[in-house]
């Protein structure tokens, strides 16, 4: 590991102060962003969706549990597929912490799989989640959310994918989409993050930002399957892992 310059308390203070404004700068952009991303259009959803949950089927109106907010995280988990991706999971782990706080704040946050709920639950319980998660097998929201796509869709480069249309391999994608009810019990699409956006909910990363080495993720991914396993797999470092983050 590269050693950064030492130097005297006064100069370390001095550096320190100064970068201070950058740190400074980084939370007001942060903050202007995110009013930016409140003021965005919404998209009206015309469709019904139904999913398999632990308690019988539900809507997607039910999903909101009488509130007026709902985030979905899309966990990557495709029908018969034994791969458990991992960058999926390290996100997976941060949930339960932040639901606590969530459902007092009018917001419900529910994770979705295209696999079937039979095939959910298993890895649930040996992970240790209490959050819900539910199925979209018997349905096309996660078509419609292009977080997965058809054979068809994939064999002639039809894929769009973060609001771009690029060829890709895989038939499911992460993601995270919020959507808001209003009074009516009209349901909109009012955001949707891709790719590296959920890397804002991974705060594991953020304590590792502080760190002198960083997130460390020097090859051969250049990613966080270079380093990041199932939380109960740490001792496991030699099984092949397939780069499921595009």
């Amino acid at each position: 590991m590269h050693r950064n310059t030492v130097v005297s308390r006064e100069d370390w203070f001095e550096a320190h102060r100064k970068h201070l404004e950058r740190e400074k700068e980084l939370t007001r952009l942060r903050d202007c962003i995110a009013a930016e991303r409140r003021q965005l259009p919404w998209l009206k959803l015309r469709k019904d969706y139904v999913f398999e949950s632990e308690q019988g089927p539900k809507r997607l109106a039910e999903l909101f549990a009488g509130k007026s907010q709902l985030i979905v995280y899309h966990f990557m988990m495709t029908p018969g597929s034994d791969h458990r991706c991992e960058g999926c999971s390290f996100l997976a782990d941060h949930i339960d912490a932040a639901d606590q706080h969530l459902k007092h704040h009018d917001v419900s946050l529910v994770v979705i799989s295209r696999a079937p709920l039979a095939e959910l639950l298993p890895y649930k319980q040996r992970m240790g989640w209490k959050f819900d998660w539910v199925s979209s097998y018997a349905s096309d929201f996660n078509f419609d959310m292009q977080v997965s796509f058809t054979e068809r869709q994939i064999a002639a480069g039809e894929t769009i994918y973060n609001f771009e249309k690029r060829p890709l391999r895989s038939k499911d994608l992460p993601g995270t989409s919020v959507f808001y009810r209003d009074e009516c019990g009209d349901i909109f699409l009012t955001f949707m993050s891709r790719a590296r956006g959920g890397d804002a909910l991974i705060g594991a990363y953020h304590y590792l930002d502080m760190t002198p080495r960083g997130r460390n993720e020097t090859g051969p991914y250049h990613g966080l399957m270079d380093w990041v396993r199932l939380h109960d797999e740490y001792q496991d470092r030699t099984k092949d892992r397939p780069d499921c983050w595009e």
